[in-house]
């Protein structure tokens, strides 16, 4: 993902402050980046989930000023101290309780 922040960036991670204008959604944000929406793997918004490959109900959320967001790319692993409970933008809190199963699973059963 760090291509589209940084032209020049290989590997590693793009750090960029970005000034989009007022009432501007994560949609605007791709776009202004050139990120396609379905290269993106798990989103952040100020460190809680927003969104995961095949459940992106974040796209009209929309941004105020500071707010951090970080992409990761579809091949990033899920972040260790996220995997017993998520801090959830209210978007994603609603589509996984629309899902199927209601909510997202460390572990599955039988």
């Amino acid at each position: 993902m760090a291509r589209y922040g940084d032209k020049k960036a290989s590997y590693g991670f793009a750090a960029l402050q970005v000034s989009l204008p007022e009432r501007s959604t994560i949609r605007d944000l791709l776009n202004y980046l050139g990120i396609p929406s379905e290269e993106r793997g798990i989103t952040f918004i100020n460190g809680k989930l927003s969104a995961m490959p095949g459940l992106q109900p974040d796209l009209d959320y929309i941004l105020n000023t500071n707010d951090r967001v970080a992409f990761f790319d579809l091949k990033s692993m899920w972040p260790f101290q996220y995997r017993h409970g998520a801090m959830m933008v209210d978007e994603m809190a609603q589509a996984l309780r629309a899902a199927e199963g209601g909510e997202l699973h460390h572990t599955y059963g039988e």
